[in-house]
């Protein structure tokens, strides 16, 4: 598969997307690199041990950051599970943000590929997502669908579906649940289901801080799955900070 992507485009997207956080951050370090330099001598060992506390996090966090989304094996798609004979209908599940139609386009030329968008402006009010929409336009043909309401497919219509960085927008847990029904609704007897996500767990924390509360467990997603009539036929872990669960229907044969 050809590369559909740019070098260091993961790290670019992220410090675009989030452009204020980065410039308040670089503020705050300017500040306090001038009080370590040229402050009172009593602040300056301070303003020293500041600057480090508040700039190695986001380093180390840019670092993992190149690592996952510019140099693993994340977006080479190598870690997709062996499906047989090709899929024929594609389904691709994103919030705003869609990386993986047009690569599955290009993994799959022959199926026929619904992009479906769940993002709600109404109720997705993150910049960042806001930020990504003006940079990168819909996959052609995407679909707006409402994570409350039927799939516009048809039952057992569906041999791959892809929920890529994506479903965790989804906050509420019954709502999840009830949204990945609506995906084993569509999806075939012998089908696949591929939810790639970070956890909320200590690799994400220490690349995340804080901010790997925005992701959820292992856990609330197992209870998703089960809560939805799937079943988690295997987890891969594409890097130490995201895992792709294969999921089919309880009762299909692997």
């Amino acid at each position: 598969m050809a590369p559909l992507r740019t070098p260091l485009q993961g790290v670019w997207n992220v410090v675009r997307f989030n452009w204020p956080f980065y410039l308040g951050a670089g503020a705050a370090a300017l500040s306090l690199a001038g009080v370590g330099l040229a402050g009172p001598a009593a602040l300056r060992p301070y303003a020293a041990l500041l600057l480090a506390l508040a700039l190695l996090p986001m380093l180390l966090s840019l670092l993992i950051t190149a690592y996952i989304y510019d140099f693993s094996a994340l977006y080479r798609f190598q870690w997709l599970p062996e499906l047989g004979p090709a899929p024929t209908a594609l389904l691709t599940l994103s919030a705003g943000f869609d990386e993986i139609s047009a690569p599955l386009a290009h993994l799959y030329p022959t199926a026929s590929l619904l992009a479906a968008d769940f993002y709600d402006a109404a109720r997705h009010t993150e910049p960042s997502i806001q930020r990504a929409r003006r940079a990168y336009p819909p996959y052609p043909g995407t679909r707006t669908v409402d994570t409350r309401a039927a799939l516009p497919l048809a039952n057992a219509s569906i041999d791959l579906a892809v929920a890529f960085l994506a479903a965790h927008e989804i906050r509420d847990a019954a709502e999840r649940a009830a949204f990945f029904q609506e995906i084993a609704r569509v999806l075939a007897p012998t089908g696949t289901v591929v939810v790639t996500e970070h956890l909320r767990d200590p690799a994400n924390f220490l690349a995340y801080t804080i901010g790997f509360l925005h992701f959820h467990s292992r856990r609330a997603w197992r209870a998703t799955f089960r809560a939805a009539g799937l079943r988690v036929e295997r987890e891969v872990s594409i890097t130490p900070f995201i895992i792709a669960f294969i999921l089919r229907k309880h009762g299909s044969a692997a």
